[in-house]
């Protein structure tokens, strides 16, 4: 295989949200913090590298955490915070090129191969982002160069701080695959390392003898199809030598608006969880109403107390931005699960987002309630007061106007983004319970 230059840049914020908390706690630096929610039902969102010295990580449960490293300082986290420096450290990335693809708030693809002339090779272009991400906003990223996306993103985990007892030990900060040293880079990494090899397929690599990604590139590929299946198997064939063919695509549109939470105890009655539904819902689709988006796809998350995940989803008719709709919708999946077990975390989200006016067929059920045999009538009711909700809660807050079903449950505020990311803390009063 023959690689083209080593253009595409990887770029990853180290420890980005505790390093954000630690910019505005100075006082804190040289201790373990962990960002997230610290009661019962919290998980990690981000821990500094003081914290991951002891086994830390994010998406870990709280106790967990706490278990594993007794003195760390818990913060609850500021996701609207954490949005505005990210906007900062994307509007760094676009002086170099405007070819740049957010993955995350934390994380972006950049691919400079027009940029050299103006700004130099693609490595001299990784230092000199590193270093107006350190002098703008006090923050350091660690920068993967190579020919493309995949490979990329492998050398940001190679150029990345190494925590240790005395804080992050730093590099070069900087890993750049050339085109020539791509297999050589390559086989010795375990084969975890490529992406889509979770749990089992790991497994079932395990028993054709496969540990590395040397040991991958040398299966033969129909072997790997009868292992893993089609499509996948010969994906993995082709990530064994480094082959991806994915183009940066600079603003790319949202594929889902979603809104799940971990509740402070375990729910198990359906009308407790309708009302939730119906607060998750109401901000989905004000936040699709924002964003000027439809979905076309409605679906639910429910996680119970052993952490057993189920999710259900429906396709729509036509797409739409109707909480209403939604909610209706997300109910009636909902009522398709048993919640006996105790219902530790839900979530709503639409996917299938599509932009612009299209034609959608909505009913005007109250959220629940009977629909009205005149459809298109109320539907044109039913957005013209979404639309006057939205203009209240702009111009008075959040809490000034609520939903009925929301009103009874003593919860008159939408669930808004950002809101209760990590589980709730130990001082969030428990919801109510049936």
């Amino acid at each position: 295989m023959t690689f083209g230059p080593a253009t595409i840049l990887h770029v990853d914020m180290d420890a980005f949200y505790a390093s954000v908390e630690l910019r505005r706690h100075p006082e804190l630096r040289g201790q373990p913090v962990i960002v997230g929610g610290e009661g019962q039902r919290g998980v990690v969102a981000a821990a500094s590298y003081e914290a991951r010295v002891y086994g830390v990580h994010s998406a870990m449960p709280s106790t967990q955490a706490r278990r594993l490293c007794p003195d760390a300082v818990f913060l609850p986290g500021d996701h609207a915070h954490y949005a505005e420096v990210s906007s900062r450290v994307m509007g760094i990335f676009r002086r170099f090129t405007p070819l740049v693809e957010p993955l995350s708030l934390d994380e972006a693809f950049l691919d400079v191969a027009g940029a050299r002339r103006l700004h130099g090779e693609p490595e001299q272009i990784a230092h000199m982002i590193r270093r107006s991400v350190h002098d703008e906003d006090q923050l350091t990223c660690s920068v993967g160069v190579a020919p493309n996306k995949y490979l990329a993103k492998l050398a940001t985990e190679d150029a990345k701080p190494r925590p240790s007892t005395g804080g992050p030990v730093y590099g070069t900060g900087v890993r750049v695959v050339a085109p020539d040293e791509v297999q050589r880079f390559l086989d010795p990494l375990p084969v975890r390392a490529i992406w889509g090899v979770g749990p089992a397929t790991a497994a079932r690599l395990d028993r054709l003898g496969v540990a590395t990604v040397a040991d991958l590139a040398q299966l033969p590929v129909e072997a790997l199809v009868s292992a893993v299946g089609g499509a996948h198997g010969r994906h993995l064939h082709e990530l064994a030598r480094g082959i991806d063919d994915r183009v940066v695509t600079p603003n790319q549109e949202a594929k889902s608006v979603s809104h799940e939470e971990t509740f402070a105890v375990d729910i198990f009655g359906h009308e407790r969880l309708s009302a939730e539904i119906v607060r998750m819902a109401d901000a989905v689709a004000a936040r699709l109403r924002l964003a000027a988006r439809r979905g076309r796809t409605v679906g639910i998350k429910v996680r119970f107390g052993d952490f057993t995940t189920i999710t259900r989803s429906v396709t729509l008719d036509a797409p739409s931005d109707s909480g209403s709709l939604i909610a209706r919708e997300a109910k009636a999946l909902l009522e398709r699960i048993d919640p006996t077990p105790g219902v530790r975390l839900l979530g709503v989200a639409v996917t299938g987002i599509t932009k612009g006016v299209v034609g959608q067929q909505l009913s005007f059920d109250d959220l629940g309630s009977p629909a009205s045999s005149d459809t298109a009538d109320n539907s044109l009711e039913w957005r013209e007061a979404e639309t006057a909700i939205d203009a209240i809660r702009d111009r008075f807050g959040d809490r000034s106007i609520g939903l009925a079903s929301s009103l009874r449950q003593g919860r008159l505020a939408p669930k808004r983004a950002g809101e209760q990311q990590w589980g709730p803390n130990e001082a969030d009063p428990p919801p109510d319970v049936d």
